[in-house]
């Protein structure tokens, strides 16, 4: 019975295997087939899909579990295999690796598709050559770069790549042939259902070919008969199907006319069909001794011989690599190539010496319960799992890197709403996109609408020439935001259906406090005198609320959003000394929590972590505390240090995990909301110091959107505007979100800023000497009462 582990491996949830797939006549056809129904069954939680390599245009008539064809001449198949894989939410990919059954020189056509893939890749090698060309040469190690791991079937394989191939050990796994987990039982009990009970059977099975060397055979069987006429020579299997297409039966027909030649054809069966593995296991029950008389020692591994060893076969075979490693210690007979002599000796001992024999079979039996297909599986979806992890946390970079964009290249003409208007409609902006299609049922956010508010009263700056659909998109957001609102607890509600129902009354304290920050944006930014007026509103009807808040993202936000709302009205009393105290607990949390190699307020880096430092800056300029401006500066410069990569780029914390004190960090899942909350911190540092490498620091987390990342591949689309979700160790997040677009456009709009800052073509006010409109706050607060 097979063994499940359905409570293990959470890390993988869909397996494609790629190679040839039955009902496709070939050895790793079967292969393929057996390994995944063995890790169905062993994790039936997991998904496997195959593809399937044809070799001719028509393809086959496949199973449900093949889900994509190449044809393997075409090489822009194996193109579009890699694009449909890499959206396809697959985990792993396994390749069932044999140069002739991919296209191209040596199988080279595999290559377009493996190096375009952004999923961990383990190739199970099922040829590697002592003596390569130098085309099997250049493939094989080009294969060993594209691979997570290489796995080889016989220890002789991981010298041969070790040291032929220059491939580190470290990258080659062992895991032997699978074979069913047959009993051990006694030659005579299946011998009368194929009409030799009493006799001794001799047998070979596989796809026949003339490398087989059963000519030897044949010439070996009339010394076998002289000393045992109740020998019989069973020939298992249907020719070939490429030699068949290339010359028909003639091989077939040759062995044949060589029985009548040898005077042994009444002593040989042939059986020209491809059998099923029941049927299979059947015949090798029957059989007394298996033989492999092959012609060439460079087969590192043969799976008929692994299975007649899992039948407890006594075995006989021709030296080559595989038989000489599982055979060694008795567990086999091994003869010279082409020296039927010897193979007759060889039979006639075992047939003559019963205890012998059976003690071979038993040795080689025993040797075998490791290759059965249970734990070949298990060893496959362990090493499944550790790529994964390995991948999330040593991810593959793209080998030719985007270029540092530097401040000269940054322009306004890449503000591109296309995007996030289509992600918007009557009501607001919608959270989630299937791809770049709106996902409606995931309905609206506060935090998304309090993010697009910001976004257009920073784009009123550059985009001139939309001056009205801006205006109608501010007053669109900032409506969603009215209507969150509750006025009698004076807190914002979070999330609302697609069928305009509000699910939770109320809503965090952090979207709470971003819905805050959006309004004092708008209260310093917007030209619109009616929405400045209501953005005032709301912000007193939902400032009272934050006194009660515990989390320190919460003080943060409505820190920064208090900062803005104090640029127009800076003699606001009750926001100066609700903006102190939120500092100064904030301030305490870093100073009660932090130390020397952890200067932080919190045991774990999780989201969002730049916006803590950024409103300790804030309140040190504006409450001239230089304590409080060392400390933040102290804590965001050991924040961007540990987010970067080894080559110099902006990697984030992943959300996978994060990042607890003392512990691992995550490497993915990375949020674009990190770089956006990393480029305002230090575009504030840059103001606070003058320190010239707090804007290169920021120019190189903003390019982390552009693909100077983990992975070397960007995250936004400049034609639409969209951003995806997320950095995967494989790859982008497919979908383009409100979140993720608008972190993306609010980091292009604060660099855009900078630009024009240092170009002195806009100087920021005094945020404790910009002139009030007391006219415009009186109006509003009369309006409140």
């Amino acid at each position: 019975m097979a063994e499940s582990f359905a409570s293990e491996f959470p890390n993988i949830q869909t397996v494609a295997m790629m190679g040839t797939y039955l009902p496709r006549r070939c050895g790793i056809a079967t292969f393929s087939g057996d390994l995944a129904e063995a890790m169905s069954q062993a994790a039936p939680q997991i998904t496997f899909r195959n593809v399937a390599m044809d070799d001719r245009p028509e393809g086959y008539r496949y199973p449900p579990r093949v889900w994509f064809e190449i044809n393997e001449s075409r090489r822009g198949e194996y193109r579009l295999a890699a694009d449909f894989l890499n959206i396809s939410s697959v985990d792993v990919v396994n390749v069932q690796h044999e140069y002739g059954i991919f296209g191209g020189p040596d199988g080279a056509h595999l290559l377009d598709c493996l190096q375009r893939l952004r999923i961990p890749v383990v190739t199970t090698m099922h040829t590697v050559l002592r003596q390569p060309s130098e085309g099997q040469r250049q493939v094989t190690a080009r294969l060993a770069e594209v691979s997570d791991r290489l796995v080889v079937l016989s220890r002789r394989g991981v010298e041969f790549l070790r040291d032929i191939y220059g491939v580190d050990e470290q990258k080659i796994a062992f895991i032997p042939h699978g074979i069913p987990d047959l009993p051990f039982v006694d030659p005579s009990f299946y011998k009368d259902q194929f009409g030799v009970e009493g006799k001794k059977v001799i047998l070979t099975f596989g796809l026949l070919s003339p490398n087989k060397g059963i000519e030897h055979m044949i010439d070996a069987l009339p010394a076998v008969v002289e000393r045992h006429p109740d020998a019989v020579y069973i020939v298992l299997g249907a020719t070939h199907p490429h030699i068949r297409g290339h010359s028909g039966e003639n091989y077939r027909t040759s062995l044949q006319r060589r029985t009548e030649q040898r005077g042994v054809a009444d002593h040989v069966i042939f059986h020209n069909r491809f059998v099923e593995i029941d049927e299979l296991c059947e015949f090798l029950g029957a059989a007394d001794i298996y033989v492999t008389p092959y012609l060439s020692e460079a087969q590192i591994v043969s799976g008929t011989l692994a299975y007649a060893m899992g039948a407890g076969n006594a075995i006989i075979s021709t030296p080559y690599w595989y038989a000489q490693e599982v055979l060694d210690e008795d567990r086999g007979v091994l003869v010279p190539f082409e020296d039927p002599e010897a193979m007759a000796g060889a039979i006639n001992h075992l047939i003559e010496h019963e205890v012998e024999r059976h003690a071979m079979r038993k040795r080689a039996y025993q040797f075998s319960r490791d290759m059965v297909w249970p734990r070949v599986a298990r060893s496959y979806l362990e090493l499944f799992a550790t790529v994964i992890e390995q991948r999330r946390h040593q991810p593959h970079r793209a080998a030719v890197s985007p270029p540092r964009v530097r401040p000269a290249s940054i322009d306004v003409e890449d503000v591109n709403l296309d995007h996030l208007r289509r992600m918007t409609d009557d009501c607001g902006v919608l959270r989630h996109a299937q791809c770049s299609v709106p996902r409606r049922a995931s309905g609206y956010s506060v935090d998304d609408n309090a993010r697009a508010l910001l976004a257009m009263l920073q784009a009123q700056n550059f985009i001139t020439g939309m001056t009205r659909e801006l205006r109608e998109l501010t007053a669109r957001y900032i409506s969603f935001l009215e209507h969150a609102l509750e006025p009698e607890s004076g807190r914002f509600r979070g999330v609302m259906s697609y069928d305009r129902r509000w699910q939770d009354e109320p809503g965090s304290e952090d979207s709470h406090a971003r819905a805050l920050w959006s309004l004092g944006e708008t209260v310093a930014r917007c030209q619109d005198t009616g929405m400045r007026r209501l953005a005032v509103k709301l912000f007193h009807g939902g400032l009272g609320a934050v006194r009660q808040f515990t989390s320190v993202r919460s003080w943060a936000f409505s820190v920064i959003g208090i900062h803005a709302y104090l640029r127009r009205f800076s003699g606001d009393s009750g926001a100066r000394r609700l903006r102190e105290r939120l500092a100064v607990q904030l301030f305490e949390q870093f100073r009660h929590n932090g130390s020397d190699d952890w200067p932080w307020p919190e045991q774990t880096l999780s989201y969002a972590n730049a916006r803590l430092p950024h409103a300790l800056l804030l309140s040190g300029r504006w409450m001239f505390n230089n304590e409080m401006i060392e400390h933040a500066l102290r804590s965001l410069d050991w924040l961007y240090n540990e987010q970067i990569g080894e080559g110099g780029h902006f990697s984030p914390i992943g959300c996978h995990g994060w990042y607890p004190r003392g512990g691992q960090r995550a490497r993915f899942d990375q949020q674009p909301i990190e770089a956006q909350a990393m480029i305002d911190a230090c575009l504030e540092a840059h103001k606070v110091t003058e320190d010239a490498t707090w804007l290169d620091r920021a120019h190189r987390c903003f390019n982390w959107f552009l693909g100077d990342n983990d992975l070397g591949v960007p995250l936004v689309d400049l034609t639409t505007g969209g951003c995806h979700d997320g950095l995967h160790a494989h790859g982008v997040n497919e979908n383009q979100g409100a979140e993720a677009t608008l972190a993306w456009l609010l980091s292009l709009l604060a660099m855009l800023e900078e630009a024009h800052i240092d170009a002195g073509e806009k100087e920021e006010a005094d945020p404790e000497a910009a002139e009030p409109d007391e006219a415009d706050l009186a109006a509003t607060l009369d309006t409140e009462r």
